[in-house]
């Protein structure tokens, strides 16, 4: 069956479009795993890694997370390479002249933009967490030599509503903690019960912590009730994982459990809770850039300029690469906790959607 002239060019279109994304993608991949080998290849012989666990457990977990990672920028390249070549053969002013709106070319590119949006999604939020576990489990055994087993002192959480604890230092390496003290409040911030204790330590074998030497004091009202122990199980909201949790762990999580991991940091008041919530807000923005990178790389090479494709491709690699820097720039502003993460991560897409609906209207038509 014969398609319509339309039908035919959003086809096209469409096809070079994403046959252009996937075969520059692929070769950006192909060139970062040869460059990461090459450099990791001395950690990975010193550490005696099997050539198995290198290729399934750390490679084949690489490649999607630095596929979505330059997702956004190939977008943008695939765009300027077609788009140029389409506007220097005439085939640009061949389909406007035509009667097609520049409006209405827009649309193929943007059906392309949703698959690799879509795309991207998917990867983010429930391939690339997996793999992300994966390969970050290969780097602490083969490649980091220096596993996270700090300590930390005065800990402040917050383990149930109106339930606080206490540690003076926790050990991570033995998972136990000193000056250990429970505190339970009533509705009204009055001191219902508190618990003291020399020493808590986890317990791997029945998975809660085991509190020794302990004094409580019940208080209700003007009565007090004191009991000791030596040895108390206890279930509280926190493991000790999250102790020695990475900052990058948070990228192996997909989006149920980042929703409720970010719940059960705000239940336990945890300091860098925008780090998380940058996160959060940016599994969702950052699918959005696609279609702006693809608006803005559209009109900018839709029409020939002196210079050829050379000078579409320096000009849109400075936007795209000045976008990513500012999405970066504004992100560390939420994570110190100078501007609120949502207005941090979309105001990048805000500014280059304003951008991009500016070089629309000055676009040939």
């Amino acid at each position: 069956m014969k398609l319509p002239g339309l039908l035919i060019i959003d086809y096209y279109i469409i096809k070079k479009f994403l046959g252009t994304f996937f075969f520059s993608l692929a070769l950006i991949l192909t060139i970062a795993v040869v460059f990461d080998f090459a450099e990791k290849l001395d950690d990975f012989i010193e550490h005696d890694a099997p050539v198995k666990a290198i290729i399934f457990d750390y490679y084949l977990n690489f490649i999607p997370y630095f596929a979505f990672l330059f997702s956004p920028l190939f977008t943008f390249i695939a765009v300027i390479i077609f788009t140029s070549k389409m506007a220097y053969n005439t085939e640009i002013i061949a389909i406007l002249s035509n009667g097609m709106s520049l409006m209405r070319l827009i649309v193929p590119y943007f059906i392309a933009a949703f698959i690799i949006a879509s795309f991207s999604f998917v990867l983010n939020n429930f391939v690339i967490p997996h793999a992300n576990r994966e390969r970050l489990e290969f780097e602490e055994m083969y490649y980091r030599d220096n596993p996270v087993r700090s300590n930390e002192i005065h800990i402040h959480k917050q383990v149930f509503p109106n339930i606080y604890i206490y540690m003076e230092d926790y050990r991570n390496f033995t998972m136990t903690g000193d000056k250990f003290s429970i505190e339970e409040f009533d509705e009204d911030g009055n001191l219902k019960s508190k618990l003291i204790a020399d020493f808590v330590k986890w317990d791997t074998a029945k998975r809660k912590w085991v509190i020794r030497n302990y004094y409580i004091r019940d208080i209700n009202g003007a009565e007090e009730t004191i009991s000791t122990g030596r040895f108390l199980d206890t279930t509280l909201t926190i493991h000790p994982d999250d102790f020695s949790r990475r900052d990058l762990a948070v990228s192996s999580l997909n989006l149920k459990e980042l929703d409720e991991f970010i719940e059960l940091q705000e239940l336990q008041g945890a300091d860098n809770l925008d780090f998380f919530l940058v996160e959060w807000y940016g599994r969702f923005a950052n699918p959005f850039s696609t279609f702006i990178l693809t608006i803005i790389g559209l009109t900018l090479s839709a029409r020939k300029i002196k210079g050829g494709i050379g000078m579409h491709i320096g000009f849109g690699l400075f936007l795209s690469f000045s976008y990513i820097f500012f999405m970066q720039f504004s992100q560390q502003f939420a994570i110190a906790g100078s501007l609120n993460p949502a207005i941090a991560v979309w105001i990048p897409n805000i500014l280059y959607s304003i951008i991009g609906i500016v070089l629309y209207y000055h676009a040939p038509k």
